[in-house]
């Protein structure tokens, strides 16, 4: 279950750390980077949209199996779904862009 407590303040952490950072763009690709699951979290109609940058095969694969496997997981705050989805597709390697 999803606490989004929890995930607005990943997401305030992720924000401090990029904005500290003096290359912002590599600060976030170093979040996305060491993390097993990244979920992008946005406002929506019903409150708080959710989009999966990073980790859908582990989020999958525990959603198969019914275990409670640890991960690791952030959240980073966007404006919008177009900008979660231009992130996931900006920071997917180019190999795995290319086969899909």
């Amino acid at each position: 279950m999803l606490d989004f407590n929890e995930l607005r303040e990943l997401a305030a952490d992720v924000r401090v750390f990029v904005d500290l950072a003096e290359d912002k763009a590599e600060a976030l690709k170093a979040v996305i980077a060491a993390y097993d699951v990244v979920l992008a979290i946005f406002p929506s109609q019903q409150g708080m949209g959710l989009h999966v940058i990073k980790g859908k095969e582990v989020l999958d694969g525990i959603a198969t199996s019914r275990t409670h496997a640890a991960y690791s997981h952030t959240a980073i705050a966007v404006p919008d779904l177009a900008h979660a989805e231009a992130l996931k597709y900006l920071t997917t390697p180019a190999e795995q862009r290319m086969a899909a």
